[in-house]
């Protein structure tokens, strides 16, 4: 059994509201243009992302960005669950896992971490459970 990663450092915070996948982009050239401009299909992500992304730097206070550590993140996102699927006890439909970890770690990008390549273990779940969250601990690995 792997054990439990030990931090150096660590932070830990709630974001409040309806987790948002990081979607599918979309590119299209505008008349005249020479190059495509590259928007995301959901106009959903970019506030949730800010919304993450201020919630973080508000939990990191004077902590340093982690600049070249190894970071090991758990994150354990949390949807209402409907009326009409009273027997589900797991959140099976979308948004799809990664593409929620992914908006995640991009909202986290440069706000606590240098770039997400610095990522070299993730715990994620999806779950039913009121309000709407995403509960992250993330910090520095040890070793």
């Amino acid at each position: 059994m792997e054990q439990a990663p030990l931090f150096i450092d660590k932070v830990s915070f709630t974001v409040y509201g309806i987790p948002q996948p990081q979607g599918s982009m979309r590119a299209f050239i505008p008349k005249g243009w020479k190059r495509p401009v590259i928007t995301a299909v959901s106009g959903k992500t970019k506030p949730w992302r800010q919304e993450v992304a201020g919630t973080a730097l508000v939990a990191r206070g004077s902590r340093n960005l982690w600049e070249e550590e190894a970071v090991v993140i758990h994150a354990h996102f949390y949807f209402d669950k409907p009326k009409s699927s009273r027997k589900k006890t797991q959140k099976t439909t979308k948004p799809d896992i990664d593409k929620l970890l992914r908006a995640t770690l991009d909202a986290l990008t440069g706000v606590l971490f240098r770039d997400d390549s610095q990522v070299v273990k993730c715990v994620v779940t999806k779950r039913f459970g009121s309000p709407a969250r995403v509960e992250i601990t993330i910090g520095a690995a040890m070793g």
